[in-house]
Order: C-alpha cells, then sequence, then structure tokens
C-alpha cells in the first residue's frame, strides 16, 4: 500500500455516541486511543464501570470484578448471578422473513410471553439447568424464542441449520449429550423444497440421549413421533430466570475444525451479556429504536451475536434464505424496506455485489454496515462507500466463534480508511507479535491477545483437565493467546488482518496474506472466484479459479494473471499453476477452505481435512481429491 489511503468515513458528534456519552460522564476525553489503553491496562477498572454503565442485572453482586488475570484460568466476576435471557427478554422486537412462511413479528411482550411458555414446556419435559437443548433450526423467531427459553433455565443452548448434513450435525450434538431437539421437517433453497426427514431421524438415532424432540413447522409435513411447537408452547406461563454464575455455560459453538472432531466451545451467560452489550452499545452505537440485521445461519457465531441486538432493545430481522436468490439486491432492498439501521454482512457477499456491478439504493435510516467473515479489501470498502456516501459508516470486523466476538472492528470515535479495520476493540488487548513474541507495530505478524476477555470460552465441553483448551491457543506462547491470524497493526492503530498464519503464502521470505493475492485476481473479469494454496513441500504455489463464461485457462489469461501479481505483490507470488475448478469451497458463512485444501493435497482424507456437512458445496472438493490423487501417483 502506497501512500496514506482514503478516509471514507469521519465522525461527525463523537459526544452525542453512546461511547462519547459513557467517556464524558467517566470525565474520560473523547480520545479512542487512550480509551483503549485504558480497557486494556485497567482491566478491573474498564470492565466493572461498563457492567455498570451498560445496566447488568445481578441476581447476587459480585465480589470483584476480576479474581485473577491471568490466562487460561482468569476468573471474571466471581460470586456474581445473573442470566443471559432475563437481559433479553422485554425491550427488543423479533422481525422473522421465512423463504417458506408469512413474516412473524414479535413484540417485546410478545418476546416475552412466547419465551415463558416455552421455558414451562422444556420444565415439562424434564430440562434444568445444565442440561443441553439442541436446534436443527433455520434463522426463524422459534429458534430465538427457544434459545432464550432455554437460558432463562439455566440450561445450554447449540444449533446447526438444516443445510447441515446429519453427520456434521452428529459430530457436533453427540459429543454434548442433548436431552431435547428441535428440528424442521426441511427447508428452501433457491426455490426447491428440501425434505430433511431422513437426516432428523438419522440425527435422533444417533443421540440416544434424547428425552423429546419438538417439531417446528416449516415445509408443512412434520417430524412423526415428535411433539408440536404448538403443544410445547402451551398454555400461558409466568416468566422467570434461573439465577446462574457468571461463567454458567449459556451455549456451545463449534469450530469448524479441520482434524477430528470440530471443538465443542462453551462460552458462559455473564462474558457475553457484558462483551456483546459492549460491542453492541459502545462500538455499533445501538440501543432502543435501532434495527439490527446481520444475514446468518444459525451455526454461525453472528446468529448469536444477532440474537444479542435484545439485550440492548433493538429490534433484530432473522432471515432465513439465500443471500444470492433471487438475486444479490433482495437483501438491500429488505433492510430498505425494514429501515434497518444496522446492516450487517460477509465481506463475500459485499465483494459479490461489487463484481456484479449493483448499485444498491440507499436508506435514509441506515447508519452502520458491517463486515465479517474474511477480510475486506479496499474494493469492497470503495463499492459500499460509493452508493452510501459519507453518512454511512462501514465496520469491517475480525474475531470468531473462539470468543463470539469481534476483538477488532469499528468505532463512532474512529476514523474509517479504507482497506483498513479502524481499531482494536475495547477491552481486547490484541497485539501482533514477531516469531520470537515480541510486538510489532507497522509489520506483520501474528495476531495475539495478551490480557484476559470476559468472552474467552469457559471450557471445551467434555475438556476436564483443560488440556485440549490451552493446546489450542496458549502452546505457543505462555499466558498469551495466538488467534492463528496475521495481522499488521499501524501506528495510527487501525488494523489489516491478512488471513489465517497457517495459509499465508511464504515465498523466499516474503510472506503474504492471501487476502491480498484474492484482491488481485478476483478482480479479473475472467475469474468469478478463486483460491490458492501454498504447498510448502515443492514451494508450489497453486491457483484454482472458478471461469467467468467464455474465460479460458489459456496463455493469455495465464500472462494476465502473472503479470498482474508480478506488479500488485512480487515475483514470488505468481502462480506455478493455474486451475480451472467448477467451485470453490467454502463455509456455510462463506469462509474460503484454504487449509483443507492445502491438507487434502498433502495427502489427507477430504472427509478428514474438513467437516463435509458443514460445506456450502460438498461437492466441491472432488477436483481436489482427485488432483491429490494424481499427484501421489505420479501423473501430469
Amino acid at each position: 500500500m502506497t501512500g496514506f489511503p482514503p478516509v471514507l468515513w469521519t465522525p461527525a458528534d463523537p459526544a452525542r455516541t453512546r461511547l462519547g456519552a459513557w467517556l464524558t460522564e467517566l470525565g474520560r476525553p473523547l480520545d479512542y486511543r487512550e480509551a483503549w489503553d485504558w480497557s486494556v491496562t485497567d482491566l478491573a477498572g474498564f470492565w466493572g464501570a461498563a457492567a455498570s454503565a451498560l445496566g447488568v442485572r445481578w441476581h447476587d453482586p459480585p465480589t470483584a470484578v476480576l479474581e485473577s488475570p491471568v490466562m487460561p484460568s482468569a476468573r471474571w466476576f466471581p460470586r456474581g448471578t445473573l442470566n443471559y435471557a432475563e437481559h433479553a427478554c422485554g425491550s427488543g422486537e423479533v422481525i422473522s422473513l421465512s423463504a417458506t412462511r408469512e413474516t412473524v413479528m414479535l413484540t417485546a411482550a410478545e418476546v416475552g410471553e412466547q419465551v415463558a411458555r416455552v421455558r414451562a414446556g422444556l420444565r415439562g419435559l424434564g430440562v434444568t439447568a445444565g442440561d443441553r437443548v439442541v436446534a436443527y433450526l433455520p434463522n426463524i423467531a422459534e429458534a430465538v424464542v427457544g434459545f432464550l427459553a432455554t437460558a432463562s433455565l439455566g440450561a445450554i443452548w447449540s444449533s446447526c441449520p438444516p443445510e447441515f448434513g446429519p453427520r456434521g450435525v452428529i459430530d457436533r450434538f453427540a459429543q454434548i449429550r442433548p436431552t431435547v431437539l428441535l428440528a424442521v421437517d426441511g427447508y428452501r433453497h433457491r426455490g426447491r423444497d428440501i425434505s430433511r426427514l431422513a437426516e432428523v431421524a438419522e440425527i435422533r438415532a444417533a443421540l440416544p440421549t434424547l428425552a423429546a424432540t419438538v417439531s417446528v413447522p416449516y415445509l408443512g409435513a412434520g417430524i412423526e413421533d415428535a411433539i408440536t411447537w404448538d403443544e410445547l408452547c402451551g398454555a400461558p406461563a409466568e416468566p422467570g430466570f434461573e439465577a446462574v454464575p457468571f461463567d454458567h455455560p449459556l451455549y456451545i459453538l463449534y469450530s469448524s475444525g479441520t482434524t477430528g472432531l470440530p471443538k465443542p466451545i462453551v462460552h458462559g451467560h455473564g462474558g457475553i451479556v457484558l462483551e456483546h452489550q459492549k460491542m453492541l452499545a459502545l462500538h455499533h452505537d445501538m440501543g432502543p429504536g435501532d434495527v439490527f440485521f446481520w444475514f446468518s445461519t444459525t451455526g454461525w457465531m453472528m446468529w448469536n451475536y444477532l440474537v444479542s441486538g435484545l439485550l440492548v432493545g433493538a429490534t433484530i430481522v432473522c432471515v432465513d434464505g439465500d443471500p444470492g436468490y433471487p438475486d444479490l439486491g433482495w437483501l438491500w432492498r429488505l433492510g430498505a424496506s425494514l429501515g434497518v439501521t444496522h446492516f450487517g454482512t460477509s465481506a463475500p457477499f459485499i465483494l459479490a455485489c461489487r463484481k456484479a456491478g449493483l448499485s444498491p439504493q440507499s436508506w435514509p435510516a441506515l447508519r452502520e454496515i458491517g463486515s465479517t467473515g474474511a477480510p475486506l479489501p479496499a474494493d469492497g470498502f470503495a463499492w459500499a462507500h460509493d452508493w452510501t456516501g459519507p453518512a454511512v459508516r462501514l465496520s469491517s470486523m475480525s474475531g470468531g466463534t473462539d470468543l463470539c466476538t469481534a476483538f477488532v472492528g469499528g468505532s463512532p470515535l474512529v476514523p474509517v480508511v479504507s482497506g483498513e479495520i479502524s481499531c482494536r476493540c475495547l477491552g481486547a488487548k490484541v497485539e501482533a507479535f514477531d516469531d520470537a513474541g515480541h510486538p510489532v507495530i507497522g509489520s506483520v505478524g501474528t495476531l495475539v491477545i495478551t490480557a484476559p476477555m470476559p468472552s474467552m470460552p469457559v471450557a471445551f465441553w467434555g475438556d476436564t483437565d483443560g488440556s485440549r483448551y490451552r493446546d489450542a491457543y496458549f502452546s505457543r506462547w505462555d499466558r498469551v493467546w495466538d488467534h492463528g491470524d496475521w495481522i499488521t497493526i499501524t501506528d495510527r492503530g487501525s488494523c489489516i488482518i491478512t488471513g489465517r498464519s497457517d495459509s499465508t503464502l511464504n515465498r523466499g521470505g516474503v510472506r503474504l496474506g492471501t487476502s491480498d493475492f484474492y484482491a488481485v485476481v478476483d478482480a479479473m473479469p475472467e475469474v468469478e472466484d478463486s483460491l490458492v494454496v501454498h504447498l510448502e513441500d515443492g514451494d508450489e504455489l497453486l491457483l484454482f479459479v472458478v471461469l467467468a463464461d467464455g474465460a479460458a485457462v489459456d496463455e493469455p489469461l495465464r500472462e494476465k494473471v502473472a503479470g498482474a501479481l508480478r506488479a500488485a505483490l512480487s515475483p514470488r507470488h505468481v502462480p506455478d499453476e493455474i486451475i480451472g475448478v467448477a467451485a470453490i469451497p467454502r463455509t456455510l458463512s462463506g469462509k474460503k477452505l484454504e487449509i483443507p485444501v492445502k491438507r487434502i493435497l498433502s495427502g489427507l482424507p477430504a472427509g478428514t481435512a474438513a467437516s463435509i456437512d458443514a460445506l456450502a458445496d460438498p461437492a466441491s472438493l472432488a477436483p481436489f481429491e482427485a488432483l491429490a490423487l494424481e499427484r501421489r501417483d505420479g501423473h501430469p
């Protein structure tokens, strides 16, 4: 990057934002860098003040903010009790739009009433604190209600979307031995109904601990020998919220994983209440009257993040459908029709809209566009800015399932610079380490977190001695969370994520993130999508491309790709081979499977290298398996 990249948005009136008002109340300057320094050096002072300002409701007050600052055994708010669902019920509304059903709109009172009914129904099925309730559901209102009812009992939630095949669901749910399953009989994809009755039967057979299955109405077939959703809801019931410790399990999320079973990551009530309130109120500047949408399935942590809009009194919009069907513009039109104030999506979706030449019509209520799931290059920033104008803030974010939040993102006090994530989030001591474990500024390093955060996992399910948890994040540096991304932190405090550290392209000592590579290749009209891997054995750089209509992997294309990469990146990053494929393997949340593809090409079976049922298109791995076989057998 040469020169200073363009500033696309600047804070208009920081004092009128929630973060600005809070800092003023505390007598602190409206300076984000100073606020961030305070938040990561005085952990007890910052998080204690945040809990008070954000309205955390304690049943039993904690005896301290942070009992020990040492990771991975930091203990937050000891002896304090609360309940996530109590914070979520009462002020926020739910709008649920489905590919198969009429729109559902629940007022705050109706959300509370349905949660109370389902809570009573679950309790009637024998569910108590600590039991697991699992869901095979799309992003619909019943999923939100079911989750909140589960949390209100102190039971533990976990969910997968119906797009997941049975193997992927069983690999997740069987680990946690659930008591109740909520499921639909199918879903709709691009106008076609897809039955999941056989898959539900297979899942039920693999979960011997189930006491009951609840059939949530969807395609109309229903699930045999199951309780209906209406029966679960039953008669009106009194609301109630079990008081649980700060670190009592709230839900279990799963890493996508590349080997073995997906890691079951346990998140606690208190950590999620506090972290999500901090992000939504102080970073997104969201509260009552706002309308919050983030496109997600129930298998991605952004669904949990979306539901937490209820914590700050916002209306949340749940959408069940395909973001690209019937066309790429329908989500933007939906946002306009609902008066969405905070519109969240993925970087791949933004780039697809840009490449298609889409130019949506902005709407007056829109204040923020959120992007996550992959690094967003400068072209993506420019596309959004071109049609929204300077009044709408683009918040590129990065974080993950591991903390169920973003640890770098946007702030209403910080300008938005093209191609950069604006800041490190409050309370997140993110640093870039060189190979020797020293912090660096202005150059690429490993993304680490050097101070505890309340939403770090409570544990991995079944990891009784904590060894699996420690190995996942703390095996490289003592008391330092190693996240596995490459990051550059600029001298201005902004951040640039350049991909996973173990998928980075490192040829001849020139280390490069894959996002930089894609910014060049995917901009070419001949290329619809791409994936690049570096095979260290043999030092091969392989580029896989999905071609646009009429294009071919021929000598002119090879020369064009080589010239563009040589000019934009380095001669070392010209691929040794360009291979056409029908589709690039992606997860259901849109992430490219660089590391699994790399491992397949290194000889690992596809079923071991990736969670097949968690892929958007499981067949997309077949060409890579075939190529690995050819290479192993010595064929050209």
